[in-house]
């Protein structure tokens, strides 16, 4: 008979959730050589994608509390990565930009994040890392547009 706690490490869920420490884990100490974390490099990345984007819509967007977002952005903001200026469409709101320097920065914690997940999936052939994140994906796309219904059933009583 299997224990609790065999049972427990057993599941999908337990083993995806400390898979993905160990994967978020690595990635944190790569990015941690430029003095950035991985909230940083999501801020980064977003303003490059969507920027000049309202800070508002910034922190919308990565689902970052608006009180985390104030400090990420005055740290980058301070490292000289990115600026923050009135919105031209709304003065009331500020519009974060990536400066030259960001983007160098982002360029840079893009490459430490690839080869810490080289790292993270170095166990597996290239075909396995491929369907890995194949899986990842369709399960990350269902819940992220919500999943179907799923409603547990009740215990017996």
């Amino acid at each position: 008979m299997t224990s609790a706690l065999a049972h427990i490490q057993a599941l999908p869920s337990w083993l995806a959730g400390r898979v993905a420490a160990h994967g978020r884990g690595l990635v944190a100490q790569a990015l941690a050589a430029e003095g950035l974390k991985l909230a940083h490099h999501a801020v980064l990345a977003a303003t490059e994608e969507y920027g000049p984007v309202a800070q508002a819509d910034l922190g919308r967007l990565l689902g970052i509390d608006p009180k985390d977002l104030v400090g990420l952005l005055n740290h980058l903001e301070g490292a000289g990565l990115l600026l923050r200026a009135p919105d031209p469409a709304d003065r009331r709101k500020n519009a974060v930009t990536l400066t030259p320097a960001g983007g160098a920065a982002l360029t840079r914690c893009a490459a430490l994040a690839e080869t810490a997940n080289a790292a993270f999936l170095s166990p597996l052939t290239p075909e396995e890392r491929e369907q890995l994140t194949t899986l990842l994906t369709r399960l990350h796309e269902d819940s992220w547009n919500g999943g179907p219904d799923r409603t547990l059933p009740r215990p017996p009583s």
